[in-house]
């Protein structure tokens, strides 16, 4: 068995902008995770923005898709969507929008879709990761195309996961952690410190409130770690 990683350190993780015909591109790797979050534009939003009276956007939005690729697990996993893909795609699209102003896209609508290279834990928090970098690109291009005036980006979106493992709280779980988890949990904020989401289980025990206040912390630290590698991505412009 590998040594355990101490419980307040990130497995060793990368962005790095990927070519791609869409406006925004990365592949994020976590550990052994990989995942590709790319961010294409189209100039149409769901009906239900639109002002029934003139025909015109209110605002913009914000969606995603997620899937693991055949080849990212050792069975082979099946194409398609099912209802784990769903609920994660739901919470990266609620999660994106969190960090942007949506009145200032009017029109448009940005997809996120994270595609699962290969998973190892922690997919669902990495795409989250991964998919604000790319949505960050790909506004930048509307910027810069003049689809939208003002910048709508409101700060940063990360997210981590953590749990309890043999009843010590642990950051960042890779999927050996995951599967003997006695709590899992994950987690995104904002650049202000502010949650953005808390998802939350007791596997196989339950958890007190001194455990919880460990795990937000933990959450916390991990994704103050993250942010910065999300700004070097955006500088290289």
């Amino acid at each position: 068995m590998s040594r355990r990683r101490p419980p307040n350190q990130l497995r060793p993780t990368r962005i790095e902008r990927y070519t791609t015909a869409a406006a925004g591109g990365v592949r994020i790797t976590q550990g052994n995770t990989q995942v590709l979050c790319t961010a294409s534009i189209a100039k149409d939003v769901p009906p239900w923005l639109t002002d029934r009276h003139t025909g015109e956007a209110t605002c913009g939005w914000i969606t995603a898709e997620y899937a693991m690729l055949p080849g990212s697990t050792p069975d082979r996993k099946r194409r398609g969507t099912d209802s784990r893909s769903t609920e994660i795609q739901r919470l990266i699209g609620r999660t994106l929008r969190a960090g942007v102003d949506l009145e200032k896209m009017p029109g448009l609508m940005i997809t996120c879709d994270c595609d699962v290279l290969i998973a190892d834990g922690g997919t669902r928090t990495a795409a989250i990761t991964g998919a604000y970098v790319a949505l960050a690109q790909a506004i930048a291009h509307a910027r810069n195309q003049k689809l939208i005036k003002k910048n709508p980006i409101k700060g940063p979106i990360a997210a981590i996961s953590v749990g309890i493992i043999d009843g010590q709280p642990q950051l960042d779980l890779d999927y050996a952690l995951d599967v003997r988890a006695e709590v899992d949990m994950n987690i995104a904020m904002n650049h202000k410190g502010d949650y953005v989401e808390i998802q939350g289980t007791a596997e196989a025990a339950t958890f007190t409130h001194k455990q919880l206040d460990q795990m937000l912390a933990l959450a916390t630290r991990g994704i103050r770690k993250l942010m910065p590698l999300q700004r070097a991505v955006l500088r290289q412009g």
